[in-house]
């Protein structure tokens, strides 16, 4: 065996006629940091996660539905408590051996051990402790809460079943029960997929799935590199282009470029609003005024931003969530749009004189402040010098700052060392209880102050009681409504002003059949198992 990598040999599948099993090519920008399903914490072994973890339930990326896949049919009881799933019949890992309830009850219990930390037992894990888990049989299994979960049968989207430790061969990689296996892993060059030939799931004529044979994921960071590839045809499809590359293949192979319109990712500044020593009082004062954050909201032209930073491929965005999430949406919100007189009332309002295109505030500080962000993303730093150019307008003076990303999640989560940050956030999930680090007050990525020992204001108090509501509703209506006026809240108080929501734009090449973009994770690899090579 090579020390360069780790290898299991390819087995032979059964194919229908003379066709040679087709191989899907893309890229991911690292090394996958575990092929542990119950252990994924970041997006490259996220993707290899998705393409070879059995699920119990799968979550339909168009219609937001859940659906069967490992558990035949499944039951919410109790108001939310209890979860019981029926397996299929005959279901097999890809070495063949055979996948029953006790696996999904030892997969469970292993996400839920604490000396685990599994970010995958995170998500049906309750503050009241580990749900109770029932063996019935072979092929049921329940799960029993001290109280409602909200969207119970939901979570287990992202739960894999796992084999026993003691099936898995040394020096080999642990059997899937999803479409997929892991064939071989080069470090730093590539993760090759194989065809799981014990899949359960077959097409409506009765053959097998999937379709491809082979997935080939090579370790590419350049992204200039990877749009050369494609562009050459080494490369199938590309998960997501920035506005300059979906412009470059709009323009040399206009087939393949896709816009699907507002992305379930935002663009947005905040204020440091806590106690930091760095910042003097006075300009805390400003950040934790609501009149200057809505006169610098409606200072910002987001129809620029779009326009200029982001070349036409975005929309303004209304709140915390983007219109794209249709069901979470509260539908009663609308962008901000840019009024430099109101701005200046809003100011005056609060103490602050306009003297010769200069803004005081009422000790006679002029108002100038550092917006740090992130190297290397250009949209971001296009955003950044059009705010500087807005503000100006009204007289405040900003100084922009990039860093490269580890040293900017420094400040703005443990130094605190900062005065505003203009960042965006990547929606994995449209649910938006993913996002209750976020908004409770004590989260620990609460952005303008986090770790809160008690909510700092009412409306932070009144968002901390919202976010109880959607953890412990019974209905998804009742979650719904919470979220609601958790925007509303959000969006009248402005502690993050949101700029714009970025469109999903990708890259498929025509030759990749039966592919349904959606703008939720996977985007384009949701249905893997349908798409097939012509």
């Amino acid at each position: 065996m090579s020390h360069r990598f780790l290898r299991v040999l390819l087995f032979a599948i059964p194919l229908s006629g003379a066709t040679a099993p087709k191989e899907l090519r893309f890229t991911i920008a690292g090394d996958p940091l575990t092929f542990d399903p119950l252990q994924v914490s970041e997006s490259n072994s996220e993707t290899v996660r998705y393409l070879t973890a059995g699920v119990l339930i799968r979550i339909n990326r168009v219609t937001d539905q859940p659906e069967p896949e490992l558990a035949e049919s499944w039951q919410v009881t109790e108001g939310g408590r209890s979860l019981t799933f029926h397996l299929r019949a005959g279901l097999k890992f890809s070495d063949g051996s055979p996948l029953t309830a006790a696996d999904v009850g030892r997969t469970i219990t292993r996400a839920l051990d604490p000396k685990e930390a599994s970010p995958a037992g995170d998500t049906i894990r309750t503050a009241e402790g580990n749900p109770e888990i029932r063996v019935a049989s072979s092929r049921d299994i329940t799960l029993r809460y001290k109280s409602p979960r909200p969207g119970l049968d939901r979570l287990f989207d992202a739960i894999g079943i796992a084999p026993t430790l003691t099936s898995q061969k040394r020096g080999t990689f642990a059997p899937s029960a999803g479409p997929f296996f892991v064939a071989e892993y080069r470090p730093g060059v590539s993760v090759r997929l194989q065809r799981n030939p014990y899949y359960w799931k077959r097409d409506p004529e009765g053959n097998p799935l999937p379709v491809l044979g082979f997935i080939r994921l090579d370790v590419q960071q350049n992204r200039d590199l990877e749009l050369a590839r494609f562009l050459r045809g080494e490369l199938q499809i590309i998960n997501r282009l920035d506005p300059d590359s979906f412009d470059r293949v709009s323009k040399e192979r206009p087939e393949a470029a896709r816009d699907l319109g507002a992305s379930l990712d935002s663009e947005f500044l905040w204020f440091n609003q806590s106690p930091s020593r760095s910042l003097p009082e006075w300009k805390r004062k400003w950040f934790t005024s609501s009149a200057f954050r809505h006169a610098v909201s409606r200072a910002i032209h987001r129809d620029d931003i779009v326009r200029i930073a982001f070349r036409g491929h975005a929309h303004p965005a209304a709140g915390p969530i983007s219109t794209a999430n249709r069901f979470w949406f509260n539908t009663s919100l609308r962008p901000v749009v840019a009024d430099l007189p109101e701005a200046l009332r809003l100011l005056a309002s609060d103490g602050f004189t306009l003297r010769q295109g200069v803004l005081h505030d009422r000790g006679g500080h002029a108002v100038e402040f550092s917006l740090i962000t992130n190297s290397l993303s250009r949209p971001r730093e296009n955003t950044a010098k059009l705010i500087q150019e807005d503000l100006k307008k009204i007289g405040i003076r900003v100084n922009l700052v990039t860093l490269e990303f580890s040293s900017l999640l420094e400040r703005i989560s443990k130094s605190l060392d900062y005065e505003a940050c203009l960042l965006g956030f990547s929606n994995v999930d449209p649910d938006p209880l993913e996002e209750k680090n976020v908004w409770l007050s004590s989260g620990a990525q609460h952005p303008w102050w986090p770790s809160q020992k008690s909510p700092a204001t009412a409306w932070e108090a009144r968002i901390d009681e919202l976010e109880l509501k959607q953890a412990t509703a019974g209905s998804r209506e009742a979650r719904k409504r919470a979220c609601d006026e958790i925007q509303r809240i959000v969006v009248d108080q402005e502690p993050v002003i949101y700029l714009v929501n970025p469109d999903y734009l990708c890259a498929i090449a025509p030759s990749l059949r039966g592919v349904k973009p959606t703008v939720a994770p996977p985007q384009l690899l949701w249905n893997i198992e349908s798409l097939r090579l012509e």
